[in-house]
């Protein structure tokens, strides 16, 4: 199979790239190398790898030509600075994966197409009031953060709320930037399917960590965040209480997620996560006591606005749909991500 792999030579979409070159698909890589200066020594021999961006019509044209599936990677991830970055994002997830698309339309492909999407598309995750059951959380606000009320409460009563996991038919309900472009993404892939008869699935990732994630910058993920002060013998700064919950899953099993999607022929989005959620500040404590001579986690009660506060995933769907089931545990892959090298 010859597979078009979008953000190949980046944090996950390398590891798509050697699980695919290992079982022997032809894989053509397109990757605009914005976050290195150089090709990188980690991707197999024998990839054709073509740096330009998803903006480059003629690249893209080139790109698609004879492949059977695209597996759809590239993005502009995390957070960022503020909303001064918007037009970065659109412009990378939104508009790039409409020329993708466009692409494969003048083509008139109609194969399999796996896009990268993310658990941010939910907004805040699922919770239940002991009175009134399920309820949506209203958005945080800037006055609450500020007063370390970080736990959103009933909008109907005012009574906490428990977290539950959140399935695939959650409502769609992005709270930043980076969470709309996904969203969008989504969206246009699957009107692509039903115009084009095409077959889309989008894998909703949650917090993907392992090698190869990028340094710290505001757009890097908070595990590699906490790894980056860790390598630098700083403590690293858990915001809220630390006690907010996220699903830590391990970057060779979304790899291996990827594959199985390529290989289906389901459609839908389905949830990629370990199923076992942790808390941040949990995460904090296992790099640094993974991490010889690393200070232990500071927290610091900071906030950012597009932050949630928990997020856990039902990963039930994937598992029955794709046949898979995260392999990789939240202590043996933080262990090794203490070593892991970063980008």
């Amino acid at each position: 199979m010859r597979v078009l792999v979008t953000g190949g030579a980046g944090f996950i979409g390398s590891h798509v790239v050697e699980r695919l070159a290992a079982r022997g698909d032809e894989v053509v890589v397109l990757d605009s190398l914005a976050v290195q200066d150089d090709p990188p020594d980690y991707l197999p021999s024998g990839v054709d790898l073509r740096v330009a961006d998803l903006a480059d019509e003629r690249a893209l044209a080139a790109a698609v030509e004879g492949v059977d599936a695209v597996c759809h990677q590239a993005a502009r991830v995390g957070l960022g600075v503020d909303f001064d970055d918007v037009g970065g994002y659109v412009a990378d997830n939104d508009l790039g994966t409409a020329n993708l698309l466009r692409a494969l339309w003048r083509r008139s492909f109609s194969g399999r197409v796996v896009v990268a999407s993310s658990m941010v598309v939910y907004g805040e995750g699922r919770y239940r009031c002991p009175v009134h059951g399920d309820v949506r959380a209203r958005p945080r606000t800037e006055p609450d953060l500020a007063a370390g009320r970080f736990e959103p409460l009933c909008p109907k009563c005012g009574a906490d709320l428990e977290w539950a996991t959140v399935a695939e038919g959650a409502p769609m309900d992005p709270r930043n930037v980076y969470a709309a472009t996904k969203v969008h993404t989504e969206h246009l892939a699957f009107l692509y399917a039903r115009e084009a008869g095409s077959a889309v699935c989008a894998l909703r990732y949650h917090n993907v960590y392992g090698p190869r994630m990028p340094r710290d910058t505001p757009y890097a993920g908070v595990a590699s965040i906490f790894r980056s002060a860790c390598e630098s013998g700083r403590a690293p700064r858990v915001f809220e209480d630390g006690r907010q919950l996220r699903d830590f899953v391990h970057v060779r099993d979304v790899a291996r997620a990827n594959v199985l999607a390529l290989d289906s022929a389901w459609q839908g989005a389905a949830n990629i996560a370990s199923g076992g959620p942790h808390s941040v500040g949990d995460m904090a404590a296992a790099l640094s006591a993974a991490y010889e001579g690393a200070p232990e986690p500071v927290v610091t009660g900071e906030y950012r606005l597009g932050d949630v506060r928990h997020i856990v995933a039902s990963p039930e769907l994937a598992e029955k749909e794709l046949g898979f089931r995260a392999e990789i545990g939240f202590a043996e892959g933080m262990a090794a991500f203490a070593r892991d090298p970063l980008r």
